[in-house]
């Protein structure tokens, strides 16, 4: 069965696998998306946060104790759901269960949206970064990461035994869906260029900030051969974007 965006987590197999992979004290989230969305994040002293993707929360609870004002999550696997109830109990955080694509964006109404490897699950990327633009506020930020293209335009190279040492980029100027063995199942993402997502946020009205590529930091990693192997080849990118005055 090949699944489609949170319904990979919603079987019991693959999202005990995905929690195991997340407990590894050496793990490519932590080790390199965090660290990277965290500088581009800045300030949340006081800001009303939408997290699209939210999982289980927990972000959502470290968000809030930087000072966010408010969190909203947005989670459309229904097992991710069920976890965030036990892990998001604050007065000022809460999750909804739906589908990013069919939640109603309420106008002007956040400071800041978040998205940390989701986007790249969804189809269609400019009605999401219309409705985005829409429930910001003025002078709202929008930060997102996602697999980066040279990772989803590499999918089905031949895996050797042992850790991937190399990666093949094929097919890159033919954006659409991937289907990605992972985790013993298989999945579909979103094959973008860097170029579909800039040129995306811009048509939506927003300014472009900041753009990164997840180079890795030395002092994130106690294995030197998990740091070189990481130094490869880019895992994620990283946008931030701005709604500004009109």
């Amino acid at each position: 069965m090949v699944y489609k965006g949170s319904q990979f987590y919603d079987d019991e197999q693959l999202l005990t696998k995905y929690l195991e992979r997340r407990r590894w004290d050496e793990n490519a989230n932590d080790t390199i998306e965090k660290p990277v969305f965290m500088d581009l994040l800045g300030e949340v002293t006081d800001k009303d946060v939408l997290d699209l993707g939210c999982g289980t929360a927990g972000f959502g609870n470290e968000l809030l104790d930087l000072g966010a004002s408010s969190y909203t999550g947005i989670e459309g696997s229904k097992k991710m759901f069920e976890l965030s109830k036990d892990i998001m109990t604050r007065n000022n955080g809460k999750v909804i269960h739906t589908a990013i694509e069919a939640w109603d964006f309420p106008a002007s109404s956040y400071d800041m949206v978040v998205s940390r490897l989701v986007i790249h699950y969804i189809n269609d990327i400019d009605a999401l970064f219309d409705q985005v633009y829409n429930t910001l506020a003025q002078e709202g930020a929008f930060i997102f990461s996602v697999e980066h293209p040279v990772i989803t335009s590499s999918y089905g190279t031949v895996k050797t035994e042992g850790l991937k040492q190399s990666w093949i980029v094929d097919q890159y100027f033919y954006t659409g869906p991937r289907e990605q063995d992972w985790l013993g199942g298989k999945v579909i993402k979103y094959h973008r260029t860097i170029e579909d997502y800039f040129v995306g946020l811009q048509k939506a009205g927003f300014v472009i900030e900041g753009l990164r590529e997840s180079k890795p930091q030395e002092k994130n990693f106690h294995n030197q051969e998990t740091y070189h192997r990481r130094m490869k080849i880019p895992l994620f990118l990283f946008i931030k974007a701005r709604k500004v005055l009109v």
